[in-house]
């Protein structure tokens, strides 16, 4: 990747919140590289005063220092707001509807917490909330709807993992933090032993059409979570005037 493809995202993400007329910019920081990436893109463009980082560990949370370490690294202002409490009602009220709740609903519960209180402090700051996905995970629908995939902006949703440590790179960030293996932070896995193969694979697949052993179920969970990237609806084929503005 050439410099100047990050230089043109740095202009993007400045031209973005100036058009939104934001004040700065909130991030969940989860000690991976996707977050890291996004705060130092936006750090880039709008100074560290603007860049507010949420490190939310619900409980214990294994990437916590690595989180506070790549705040302080990139000299933003950040909290730690430990959701535990929360969600330990959210699931004590959710069992007197469902006693129980499968694995699935337990772990995504987190992510969403953390959505809301991240809005919940951007809008009493004046700021927006950046998106931290990338184009590998939003693909296979590797996310959590109305979780993780939810923001105002996505600087690296259109970058593959592969791109985004490349971009981490080239702006000069910790390489042990950028190149540091991908977990999802909830289920103890790293992000390749749940997807069941690489993210080289899938960006190889994704940018140049490679086909391997991985393609069979790279299609199948790419075609399952469909629902993660666009929510269908039914056309009644009436007019609609705002059409014509799309």
């Amino acid at each position: 990747m050439d410099i100047s493809v990050v230089n043109r995202l740095i202009e993007w993400v400045k031209n973005y919140l100036k058009k939104a007329s934001a004040k700065g910019v909130v991030i969940g920081m989860s000690g991976g590289k996707d977050s890291y990436v996004t705060a130092g893109l936006c750090v880039r463009a709008l100074g560290e005063d603007k860049v507010y980082g949420l490190i939310m560990p619900n409980g214990d949370m294994k990437d916590c220092a690595i989180a506070e370490d790549s705040c302080r690294s990139l000299g933003i202002n950040y909290r730690i707001v430990n959701i535990n409490d929360i969600y330990n009602l959210y699931i004590k009220e959710t069992q007197k509807i469902c006693p129980e709740l499968s694995q699935v609903t337990t772990i995504n519960i987190p992510p969403r917490i953390r959505m809301t209180m991240l809005y919940a402090v951007a809008g009493s700051k004046g700021y927006l909330v950046a998106n931290t996905s990338n184009l590998s995970e939003k693909e296979v629908g590797y996310t959590t709807k109305w979780g993780d995939n939810v923001g105002d902006f996505a600087p690296l949703v259109n970058f593959t993992k592969s791109e985004v440590v490349e971009i981490g790179l080239l702006l000069g960030l910790r390489k042990e933090y950028v190149l540091k293996l991908p977990d999802d932070g909830l289920s103890g896995k790293t992000d390749e032993e749940k997807l069941g193969f690489s993210y080289q694979s899938l960006d190889n697949f994704i940018r140049n059409g490679e086909k391997n052993e991985d393609f069979d179920k790279i299609i199948k969970m790419h075609k399952q979570n469909l629902h993660k990237r666009k929510i269908e609806s039914f056309d009644s084929g009436l007019k609609n005037y705002f059409d014509k503005e799309q």
